[in-house]
């Protein structure tokens, strides 16, 4: 693999290029910031511009040296005849380092360069005591304090637009989730509704069908058929009406085949792409044997639980790693979701409590235990279904 080389910005060169050709004009001409320094002969001010210069290569991606080697240049600089060039270099030296620099160094720098400004101004004052030593406070202020304040200005505007974008699209994304599970929810209310009533109705015919067997009387078996005919269409109509419902609101979509615990990883990865914005990180750990394979609504239901742990914990967990444990030993097939729990910055998405409320439902409907609170630092959601086909409740 190879090493990644160095390529500054193209307006980043620009500036470096345009800054040292500015300086050099300037002193080619005579221009210089002070004519009353003589420590160095009039070509010792091109030293700090040419140290200077090339750090605006650098002003996006090492902002802590280009503002150091930037500092040393403009005292430098104030020791010679002065180059208006570096001065002008270094105020874009302050501004990168508060716009590119670490949070900790944007928060600093505008309250030091103002401490610095307000300390010069005042020693100023009180050593030259004319209305013009104000002057030098200006300038201290104009070259460091301002770039620093303008750049942290930008700074916040960049982050809280960042921070507005970043909210917007995890409202969104919770929108959809309530809404996809708004739709699952009806559709599995239809579908206990059509279970209920084909069941009362095969029921009726069950038990008509049964007397007409067991008592041998032209009249009774007449009445039973009659009730069992009743049944039937009264069963088939409500069963082609609720179908019909089903068809209509899944009306556009394909098919899709039943999720299955194959499927756990493709649904981390969902989980990651949407819980990083929020400092959520996902991890499996399916410690599953090579054994036979599990029943239908026993892998369905694994996999409905840790979705909606997922989507929990999406909602409600704070930022670290969630856990997803898959294990099958002892008949049991143990599936096991533990999400930090705590304080999480910012709006939390509002929960009805509905989730737990189902895989509770769905684990007990197999026979099963299921348990979900707090446990330590960790919330932690716990279900053990059987594995077995002759173990699953019916």
């Amino acid at each position: 693999m190879q090493p990644k080389t160095f390529r500054p910005h193209r307006d980043d060169v620009l500036l470096a290029v345009v800054s040292v050709l500015a300086g050099l004009l300037l002193w080619s001409l005579g221009v210089y910031s002070t004519n009353n320094r003589h420590f160095f002969p009039a070509w010792a001010a091109l030293v700090p511009l040419l140290a200077i210069g090339p750090m605006e290569l650098l002003r996006r991606t090492a902002p802590n040296l280009t503002l150091a080697v930037g500092t040393v240049a403009v005292i430098a600089d104030q020791f010679t005849v002065g180059n208006l060039g570096t001065v002008l270099v270094f105020t874009d030296l302050m501004y990168a380092a508060v716009v590119y620099g670490k949070p900790a160094m944007a928060r600093r720098l505008p309250i030091h360069t103002g401490l610095i400004t307000v300390v010069v101004t005042v020693v100023a004052v009180a050593w030259l005591r004319t209305p013009q030593s104000l002057m030098i406070g200006v300038i201290t202020g104009i070259v460091c304090f301002g770039p620093a304040l303008t750049g942290a200005t930008l700074r916040n505007h960049r982050e809280a637009a960042e921070a507005a974008r970043l909210h917007a699209e995890q409202t969104a994304l919770l929108a959809e989730m309530d809404r996809t599970q708004a739709v699952a929810a009806e559709r599995a209310r239809m579908a206990r509704e059509l279970h209920d009533m084909v069941a009362n109705h095969l029921s009726a015919i069950a038990i008509h069908s049964t007397a007409a067997l067991s008592i041998d009387s032209p009249a009774t078996s007449r009445e039973a058929l009659g009730v069992i005919r009743e049944n039937s269409v009264q069963g088939l109509a409500e069963m082609r009406r609720l179908i019909g419902l089903l068809r209509e609101a899944g009306a556009g979509q394909e098919a899709a085949p039943v999720p299955s615990l194959d499927g756990l990883e493709a649904l981390l990865e969902r989980a990651r792409a949407n819980g990083a914005a929020s400092g959520l990180d996902f991890v499996l750990e399916d410690a599953r044997r090579s054994g036979s394979p599990l029943p239908a609504p026993v892998e369905l239901a694994a996999y409905r639980i840790v979705q909606e742990s997922l989507t929990n914990a999406l909602k409600h967990a704070a930022a670290g790693t969630v856990l997803v444990g898959v294990a099958r030993r002892d008949g049991l097939l143990t599936v096991a979701v533990e999400s930090p729990y705590g304080d999480r910055p910012g709006p939390r998405a509002p929960g009805s409590g509905a989730g737990l409320v189902g895989m509770r439902e769905r684990t007990e409907l197999l026979g099963g235990r299921f348990t979900a609170g707090p446990s330590g630092s960790v919330w932690q959601v716990r279900a053990e279904l059987p594995a077995e086909e002759g173990e699953v409740a019916r």
